[in-house]
């Protein structure tokens, strides 16, 4: 399989790249400053470049099976009420107007290849918003609407589209961000990274239009 991640560096991409290629898949990393030392091995093909270049890229590098999407961000920690109109502008444009623009250009080109599979990462703020995240919980409900909508309009292509929803992750940037948080209960990356390659396989050719909690531990 080939596939296409955007946001291939970092602490869910890296796990997520090295989950598919340790599989045997050819991956197609993308991120702003990526190279072939990040993860050297035969089956992987670095594309240094940001979202407004992504259809640049899909055209150099079809044909794909998959694409997965893993670029987002958070901001926030002020109510709504309080919150500047540039946080929102924010929140949309690297969760909302990225997958957008990945949308635009990978189902042209899986629908080239007869069908394949969409995945983004969500977050479990899409559906369970918390005090002081209006802005980015807002963001990640569009950026689900949009993959369910796709997983309906591709459904007759053979193209799958689904979410996963974490909670919060075990990252370094979490630890960092929270230093003091309880981190038994936040989510492995590698179990984030375990669905999103189950998703992607034919084991989960059934499933669209889904967006899956992966909360952690209880």
């Amino acid at each position: 399989m080939r596939v296409l991640i955007t946001g291939a560096k970092g602490g869910l991409g890296s796990a997520v790249t090295t989950a598919f290629l340790d599989a045997g898949h050819t991956v197609i990393g993308v991120s702003r400053s990526i190279s072939a030392a990040d993860f050297p091995q035969p089956n992987f093909i670095p594309m240094p470049a940001g979202m407004d270049r992504v259809a640049e890229v899909i055209a150099q590098v079809e044909p794909l099976d998959a694409v997965v999407h893993l670029v987002g961000g958070w901001t926030g920690g002020t109510p709504v009420a309080e919150a500047p109109d540039e946080t929102l502008g924010q929140m949309l444009d690297i969760n909302v107007v990225s997958t957008w623009r990945l949308l635009r250009a990978a189902v042209p080109a899986l629908r080239k290849g007869g069908g394949g599979r969409i995945v983004a990462v969500g977050s479990r703020a899409a559906v369970e918003p918390a005090a002081g995240s209006g802005a980015y919980s807002a963001a990640k409900a569009a950026m689900v609407a949009l993959i369910r909508t796709v997983a309906i309009e591709e459904a007759s292509h053979g193209i799958t589209a689904n979410c996963v929803l974490p909670g919060t992750m075990d990252t370094p940037g979490n630890r960092a961000a929270m230093p003091a948080a309880d981190r038994s209960r936040w989510v492995p990356v590698e179990r984030v990274a375990g669905l999103i390659l189950w998703l992607a396989s034919e084991a989960g050719a059934s499933v669209t239009g889904a967006a899956l909690p992966i909360y952690g531990e209880p």
